[in-house]
């Protein structure tokens, strides 16, 4: 008897993973068909009845012996085949944060590399899917850590900046950067949040090289922050600066903000 529904080609789910460090993106080479001895993003298809992060967390423990912190990323639509015939896939992204030493199973793949994230071919990487999903994150991604580093510490000395957490920073709003002859001077994030009377976004950690302070780049950045906020529908933005940062404090001024009359309290939970 003929199946019908099957006719629909309705997109069967899986979940992949993607796992950077030192700016550097995992990728394992394939033992099996389809692509075989290609290289390929970590993760499965997800079993009835199951979660997608729960899919990821057992194929991460089966193909690399690690647990993981998970992070959405975005959907993303594909292909895969199986003997002859060629169906529809929707893959679930999410930034994983492995923990512990990788043990590659190698009845799955025979051998992981780190690939950094400049010189990621995503063509070269299995599934369709697959290379939607690295070109998206090498375009969201790729940044100069080493000088992100640099920056951040130059805005607050004390600060420990995470690598996942930047890439966290990334999809939960938007990052300017500001490269000038191929290096980053300057970087701001602002991100959105819903009230119960509007929807807001704060900008945070703007901050230009202190070698480069003078040229406009801190309002370059700022206006672009602005720029995203406008287009994504956010009514209101807010921000704080200490008081010592005159120069950051007159830029905000002429760009339009206004100081609001407000006690500002911080809460240390751990």
């Amino acid at each position: 008897m003929e199946c019908e529904i099957c006719k629909f080609n309705n997109p069967k789910g899986t979940a992949t993973a993607v796992v950077i460090r030192d700016g550097k993106l995992l990728v394992l080479k394939r033992n099996e068909e389809p692509f075989k001895d290609m290289w390929d993003l970590p993760g499965g298809y997800m079993s009835q009845g199951e979660m997608p992060e729960d899919t990821l967390r057992k194929e991460l423990m089966e193909e690399l012996g690690v647990e993981c912190e998970l992070d959405f990323i975005n959907w993303f639509p594909g292909t895969a085949s199986w003997k002859d015939r060629t169906f529809a896939i929707l893959s679930h992204a999410y930034l994983a944060d492995i923990k512990g030493d990788i043990k590659l199973n190698q009845d799955e793949n025979s051998e992981y590399k780190w690939v950094s994230l400049e010189e990621l071919d995503p063509d070269s990487i299995a599934f369709d899917s697959n290379q939607t999903i690295t070109k998206y994150i090498k375009e969201k991604f790729s940044v100069d850590y080493i000088m992100l580093k640099e920056l951040i510490r130059q805005l607050d000395s004390s600060a420990e900046v995470r690598e996942t957490n930047y890439y966290r920073s990334v999809l939960n709003g938007y990052i300017s950067k500001k490269i000038v002859d191929g290096r980053l001077v300057g970087v701001g994030w602002i991100f959105p949040r819903r009230t119960f009377l509007r929807k807001q976004a704060v900008i945070e950690d703007v901050v230009v090289d202190e070698k480069e302070r003078g040229k406009g780049y801190g309002k370059d950045i700022t206006l672009d922050l602005m720029r995203w906020a406008k287009e994504t529908g956010v009514e209101v933005i807010e921000l704080t600066s200490g008081s010592h940062r005159i120069a950051a404090n007159e830029l905000y001024k002429k760009v339009g903000f206004q100081l609001h009359p407000t006690n500002h309290y911080l809460y240390k939970v751990s």
